[in-house]
């Protein structure tokens, strides 16, 4: 049924999906970038849902009262207390040591505003968990969306996220003025 409404709704606004569903998608990080909007959630999981994907994200614990709670935790959420000093990516790699299937959506501008880097909890969550990264992306400028390219993270991060990163650099965002490269990136 998910698969139906991503596709129908994709469909009737015009939003062209590129990728195929793969195999790797079933247990992996996908980061979905460029991250400018509310929007960007809406075309991500009608996009993964078209892939014959359930993703889980992370969003903050205040958002899950009711009834926002049973629709977000019906969507893929897990609720997220950012005010406790917890090891996220510990408990994320826990997730995915503990499932057969699981994959994680993460934004690594981390909000919807502009940031001067990149958080780097998807890079140590991939690593540690040992999944790849998959880099699904829109481009507003198109009307199109996708799992781009499968990255295997080595461990060297400030290598990684410059190749990770080229990838982005012509993603055209709902609010380009709100979306940035990492300083690291730009200096290349």
């Amino acid at each position: 049924m998910r698969r139906f409404f991503g596709s129908f709704f994709l469909w009737i606004c015009g939003w062209k999906l590129i990728g195929k569903p793969e195999k790797q998608m079933q247990k992996c990080v996908f980061i979905e970038a460029p991250h400018t909007s509310m929007w960007d959630f809406v075309w991500g999981c009608l996009g993964l849902w078209k892939l014959k994907v359930k993703p889980k994200f992370l969003i903050k614990k205040e958002l899950f009262v009711f009834p926002f709670g049973i629709l977000l935790r019906g969507l893929g959420g897990l609720p997220v207390d950012r005010g406790r000093s917890s090891n996220m990516v510990d408990q994320a790699v826990e997730m995915f040591n503990t499932k057969e299937r699981f994959s994680l959506v993460i934004t690594p501008e981390g909000t919807r505003k502009y940031t001067e880097h990149w958080k780097k909890g998807f890079y140590h969550i991939a690593f540690k968990a040992n999944v790849p990264i998959y880099l699904a992306y829109l481009n507003y400028q198109k009307k199109e969306g996708g799992a781009g390219k499968i990255f295997y993270p080595t461990g060297n991060y400030e290598k990684d996220i410059l190749e990770i990163q080229e990838f982005y650099k012509d993603k055209v965002a709902k609010y380009p003025e709100n979306f940035n490269l990492s300083k690291q990136y730009q200096n290349k």
